[in-house]
């Protein structure tokens, strides 16, 4: 890790970089705390309302028998069953859905929406990422290699004498540009249109699941009221895999352009030193010689 120079003393960019790392992590949180607290707190007063809108429409039903059936609700949906519709909805665990939900544990995604309720489930489900983890992983590095590669590539034409920094930085922006449209800027198009969401809404699932983030408040294929093509989630898979590898190429080399610029701070901070050290011994008078006869 290099050293930065403040006033003649050399300090390390790794304290610096955990203070400005925690410094990110408490931005977020008063972020977050300002945007979504009041929204949460006027849900829990409407959610309120309603129970006792519902209590007075069936005077029949009590509070505890309703907060039974709330219960009931909550566990439905922790396990993966949609409390809308009736039980002739599509099931979560066809192949589709199957081969979707292995794709979200070897990704490391992890919507969160679906997970094994039985204990032989749940211990395959162990041991599968426990080997799919790592080949994901080995998986991603290959396509990283070769994506990476063409870009190599691309860098050395553009580098050939006779083009200019003009054209050598349009070759670049539209290598970029093609990855962004491929996996940012026309699936929220699809998903928008699929699931009935806003391109808005398409663009937040499609960015939240590249990074692996996946909190699961967006999911494809999850409404009971739609009927989704047999191979819809398979394909999504296939499009999550390629998308995670040309993410994690764009942050490896925003993290290769970070390293450089405080690389290239340290070297301008460590010249800086060295001339002023220069020009403070060039400007010392010369200290007088006193002949000693022999």
């Amino acid at each position: 890790m290099p050293l930065l120079t403040v006033h003649n003393q050399q300090i390390s960019w790794t304290p610096l970089l955990i203070l400005g790392h925690l410094f990110y992590l408490i931005l977020g949180a008063m972020v977050f705390q300002l945007l979504e607290k009041q929204a949460e707190t006027r849900s829990r007063e409407q959610f309120q309302l309603e129970k006792l809108k519902f209590l007075q429409n069936y005077t029949c039903l009590d509070k505890q028998a309703l907060e039974q059936f709330v219960q009931v609700l909550r566990e439905a949906w922790e396990k993966g069953v949609n409390p809308e519709g009736n039980s002739t909805n599509r099931s979560n665990w066809d192949f589709s859905n199957s081969f979707f939900f292995a794709g979200t544990v070897i990704t490391t995604i992890g919507y969160g929406h679906l997970s094994p309720t039985t204990v032989p489930g749940q211990i395959f489900c162990v041991f599968y990422a426990l080997f799919g983890v790592p080949l994901n992983v080995a998986c991603l590095n290959q396509l990283g290699k070769g994506l990476s590669a063409r870009l190599i590539t691309l860098e050395r034409w553009v580098q050939k004498p006779g083009r200019a920094q003009v054209v050598q930085t349009l070759a670049v922006a539209i290598f970029l540009t093609i990855g962004t449209l491929l996996f940012l800027v026309f699936p929220p198009l699809l998903f928008s249109h699929v699931e009935g969401w806003t391109y808005g809404e398409g663009f937040y699932f499609t960015f939240i699941t590249l990074s692996t983030i996946g909190f699961g408040d967006y999911v494809v294929g999850t409404n009971p009221n739609k009927h989704y093509i047999p191979v819809y989630r398979s394909l999504t898979v296939i499009w999550v895999v390629f998308g995670l590898a040309w993410l994690a190429l764009v942050f490896n080399v925003g993290a290769d352009l970070m390293e450089k610029f405080l690389q290239l701070k340290c070297h301008k901070s460590d010249l800086s030193l060295a001339e002023g050290d220069t020009t403070k011994v060039d400007d010392e008078p010369e200290q007088p010689r006193i002949h000693i006869p022999s």
